[in-house]
């Protein structure tokens, strides 16, 4: 067996695994996007033994390029329930672009310890935010007006852009902050994902077109088109798995669950960085 042969095989077996993991965690925890998908992304690079330096940037490339079919799919479906606040996606849709273009030009240059400085940071507070957090905790009665809602939404896709996540936890916490019902911040908060996933993966591509030689085979820049194409169908077969044991543990259980998931990965990318 030749040594394309022998990479192949192991890729494949590794993704197969990452797949039904990434499936079944967004299945039991009733989340998807990149906080699942790229740490597990990222020690899947490091046993193929991705140098160092590109690991986090494919993980990210990569989980946006599995976004995008799920992200539709998701907004489609609340959409056509009538739960998008449609008006304002559409005022923060060109902010929330802008801060995607400026996360992945800054990813462009930014060494790998930065972007998992940020993963690790925002990860934390994200755990932190479900373990003390109040459902009665407010910023406002409503969603704030220009500039202050730009400025809101270029933050929502600069760090999304930096992670490789759909947005929509910063999306819905920000809403819910300011009042927004929370089946309302949900539904619309899919919407924030499609708005990031495209051009997120896109930009990844360019901007590691200049290192494919160093990534592992069917890369195209910072996203590994055969992760993406057995990741997709992976997921989806485990996530009825983790769905029906979390309708077997009550909804703090699992927000507790995911705080832990969080503290962990978030302990995992501080260490590499030490």
């Amino acid at each position: 067996m030749d040594g394309f042969s022998s990479e192949l095989i192991v890729l494949v077996v590794a993704l197969i695994g990452a797949g039904a993991l990434v499936g079944f965690m967004a299945g039991l925890l009733g989340v998807g996007g990149g906080a699942i998908m790229v740490p597990i992304l990222f020690q899947l690079f490091t046993f193929l033994n991705v140098p160092e330096e590109f690991r986090m940037h494919l993980a990210v490339g990569t989980s946006f390029g599995v976004m995008i079919p799920t992200s539709l799919q998701s907004f489609r479906k609340h959409l056509a329930k009538h739960a998008v606040d449609v008006p304002l996606l559409k005022r923060w849709a060109l902010s929330i672009i802008g801060g995607v273009i400026v996360g992945w030009a800054v990813a462009r240059y930014a060494p790998s310890e930065t972007l998992r400085g940020v993963f690790a940071v925002v990860a934390l507070l994200l755990a932190l935010k479900m373990l003390l957090g109040r459902d009665e905790w407010r910023i406002g009665d409503e969603m704030p007006k220009m500039p202050t809602l730009d400025v809101l939404g270029w933050i929502v896709g600069l760090l999304s852009s930096l992670m490789g996540i759909g947005g929509g936890v910063f999306g819905t916490t920000i809403m819910t902050l300011y009042n927004k019902p929370i089946h309302k911040a949900v539904a619309t908060s899919s919407g924030i994902g499609v708005l990031i996933a495209l051009p997120g993966m896109l930009g990844y591509m360019l901007i590691g077109l200049d290192k494919m030689k160093q990534l592992p085979i069917f890369s195209l820049g910072y996203v590994n088109l055969l992760a993406v194409a057995l990741i997709i169908p992976l997921s989806l077969w485990a996530a009825p798995i983790g769905v029906r044991l979390a309708h077997r543990l009550k909804k703090r259980t699992l927000e507790r669950v995911f705080a832990v998931f969080l503290l962990l990965v978030s302990a995992r990318f501080f260490a590499t960085l030490v």
